[in-house]
Formats: C-alpha cells, sequence, structure tokens
C-alpha cells in the first residue's frame, strides 16, 4: 500500500486510494458493514448523541462527493459509532489543491450507526496520518525532480542556473529536507508492517513522521518556488499539483503541531526519553 501511495502522489494521482484502502475498507468490516464497489471514504466528526438521534457536522471529508459510499465514524460520549450515511447533504468545498473536501451535515437515527471499540477511532487517524505521511514523499520527490530539471534546462546569463553555487545549495538543502523526512516515513512503514497500525511502535513512529514530514513541507515547497521563479506559479505548470498538495495534506488527520506536542507528551511520560527514541 505505501508503494501504491508513494507512486501515486509521485505522478500526481488524484483518486482516494488511502480513504477506500486504508480507512474505509479497513473500518467496515469491524462494524458488520458491507460496502458497496467503488471508491469509498470516511467523514470523522464528533457529534451529538442525545435521544434516539446522531447529529453533527463533518468537515473536509475527502472525496465525499466522488466516492460510491461514505462511512461515517462519530465519536460521542458512549464511544465511536460507524455507518453509512446519505451524503445529500453535503457542501462542496476543496483544499488549497482544488482536492474535495467536503462537509457533511448529519442527522441519523442512533440505531443507524453501530458501536464498535473506542480504539479503532485512535487507528483511524493514526492509519490517516501515516498514509498523508507516505503521500507527501512521493510529492516532495516530485517537487524536487521538477525543480533539478529546470535548473539544468533554464539557462541565465550563458550558463545553466545549476551551475550557480547558491542554486546547488538550495538543491542540497531540499535533498536533505526530503532524506529526512523518507527517513521518518519509512520508519512508519517499516513500524506498521512489522507491529501492526494498532501497536505502540506504530503510535511513535507515526508520530515522528508526521512531525518531521510535514516540517519539511515548508522549505522544500518554498525552495522549488523559488528555483523555478515566475513560470512555478502558473496553473500551466504541474510544480503546484505537488506543492500545494504536500501543503494540504499535512492539516489532514491531525496538523504537525499537534502530533509535534503528542510526540512531546510521549518524551515526558517515557522514563527515560532515550530509550523512547532507541527501542523502536
Amino acid at each position: 500500500l505505501a508503494i501504491a501511495l508513494y507512486g501515486l502522489a509521485r505522478h500526481a494521482g488524484a483518486v482516494p486510494l488511502a480513504e477506500t484502502d486504508a480507512l474505509a475498507g479497513w473500518l467496515a468490516p469491524h462494524a458488520g458493514i458491507e460496502l458497496p464497489d467503488g471508491p469509498l471514504t470516511v467523514a470523522i466528526a464528533d457529534a451529538d448523541t442525545s435521544g434516539d438521534r446522531i447529529t453533527g457536522a463533518a468537515h473536509s471529508v475527502p472525496w465525499a462527493g466522488e466516492c460510491a459510499a461514505t462511512l461515517l465514524a462519530v465519536r460521542a460520549g458512549d464511544g465511536l459509532r460507524v455507518g453509512l450515511v446519505d451524503t445529500g447533504d453535503l457542501q462542496a468545498d476543496h483544499n488549497l489543491a482544488g482536492e474535495p473536501r467536503d462537509s457533511l451535515v448529519f442527522d441519523a437515527p442512533a440505531d443507524q450507526l453501530r458501536a464498535v471499540d473506542p480504539a479503532l477511532g485512535i487507528e483511524l487517524d493514526r492509519r490517516g496520518a501515516w498514509a498523508r505521511c507516505v503521500q507527501i514523499v512521493g510529492a516532495l520527490d516530485a517537487a524536487a525532480d521538477l525543480s533539478v530539471r529546470h535548473t539544468r534546462e533554464r539557462i541565465q546569463f550563458g550558463r545553466p542556473l545549476s551551475a550557480f553555487q547558491s542554486v546547488q545549495q538550495s538543491l542540497a538543502g531540499m535533498a536533505g529536507e526530503i532524506e529526512r523526512a523518507r527517513a521518518a516515513a519509512d520508519l512508519a512503514v517499516a513500524a506498521v508492517t512489522e507491529h501492526g497500525f494498532d501497536s505502540p511502535e506504530a503510535d511513535y513512529a507515526v508520530t515522528v513522521a508526521k512531525v518531521t514530514v510535514g516540517r519539511a513541507v515548508g522549505p522544500v515547497t518554498t525552495v522549488a518556488h523559488q528555483l523555478h521563479g515566475a513560470i512555478g506559479v502558473t496553473r500551466e505548470h504541474p510544480l503546484w499539483l505537488f506543492t500545494l498538495r504536500a501543503q494540504s495534506w499535512t492539516q489532514d488527520y491531525g496538523t504537525t503541531t499537534h502530533f509535534a506536542r503528542r510526540l512531546g507528551r510521549l518524551a515526558l511520560a517515557a522514563e527515560d526519553p532515550w530509550d523512547l527514541v532507541t527501542a523502536t
């Protein structure tokens, strides 16, 4: 799955693979829900469960208007509830990169949503964060490749931009940020592969990856646009397909700041923070 997610992001494939496979396709069987064929997504929201109905709103739902079904996962006072919902009350919207991020208002009978283990809600967020880290690395690799090619081809003052030392330093700095992000994402993939998404090892590794990858996005996308100059901010040039997606994906399933605070809490709770780092 990581290979497929990386490849799609690397080549600007706009499809809800993470939402279909890693999220909805995983969560629905835990609730005994049969899903239709086709692309799927998950709407995550807090809800009011007073009385015999569950009401609320889910915001920034990926691809809701484009999918065959939307699986609603609501966090309520009595735990996590899951069920298929009608997307008739959908308010279409999009993220910075133009990808669908819709809002869904729901008002469903309480018995329409099935109660599941609350721990699945934590794993759901972790799975989404993991997927976005892998996708971001793919997008950053594409932005770096475009930058290298542009600086080799663009002639200024009689020689390619890549011949200037300052440009070389910028490209090297970009590569360093991406490799740091890749190492963290690879750690998360390895932890999930060996221990599963519901393990403490995966919790730590995904938290580290979300922080490291998120912090790399700003420097990499900034340098990419600086090296491209004016052409890099036009819609006709493909650079925005990668830089804007990377920037948008850092906000999905928890921000960089949210995970940085979580990483700090993990370190403070450990008997020896060094053991926390070296044991994974």
